[in-house]
């Protein structure tokens, strides 16, 4: 349900600002320019008036070389790329300047986690996406460095120092 993000009912909220949608509006509509088909979305939903809400959009007939196959939108646009094989799936996936995050879908969950571990991306996850809060969580590539979250995140704040003392 797109709604308020503080109702438990709603599983896709408002944009963070009006330039935020402004941004994701940009995207899609660069997306129909350079020849994708829209199935699903695409614009703003009926009655959200008030708040800078997008509806999730799926995207066709694109491939990775689409501007929104290739750039972080942070905006619920996705676009279906068809593979031919299980490689070429990863393939696609990994050529990409980005690696935040992403999902794994299959009937087979053991196939899934082995190209899950195939894929360059911070985080991963395989028929769902929920970060844990207790997990390290942030991105590969030009998706950020270092962690948040977690042990490992605790080295963000430290400085290592190398003391050699002689006799």
């Amino acid at each position: 349900m797109i709604g308020d993000a503080l109702d438990e009912r709603t599983t896709i909220g408002p944009m963070v600002s009006s330039a935020h949608r402004t941004r994701v509006e940009g995207y899609i509509a660069k997306g129909k320019a350079e020849g994708g088909r829209v199935t699903t979305g695409g614009g703003r939903p009926d009655g959200r008036d008030v708040g800078w809400f997008v509806e999730p959009t799926i995207f066709a007939d694109v491939d990775n070389s689409a501007t929104i196959s290739r750039e972080e939108i942070f905006g619920p646009v996705l676009s279906v790329i068809p593979y031919a094989d299980e490689a070429d799936a990863v393939a696609i996936a990994n050529d990409s300047d980005f690696g935040l995050g992403g999902t794994v879908w299959t009937t087979d969950p053991d196939r899934g986690m082995a190209v899950a571990r195939r894929v360059e991306t911070g985080t991963i996850g395989v028929n769902t996406y929920l970060p844990d809060p207790v997990a390290p969580y942030g991105g590969v590539k030009a998706s950020g460095i270092g962690r948040e979250l977690g042990p490992e995140a605790l080295g963000n704040y430290q400085q290592f120092k190398t003391i050699y003392r002689g006799a």
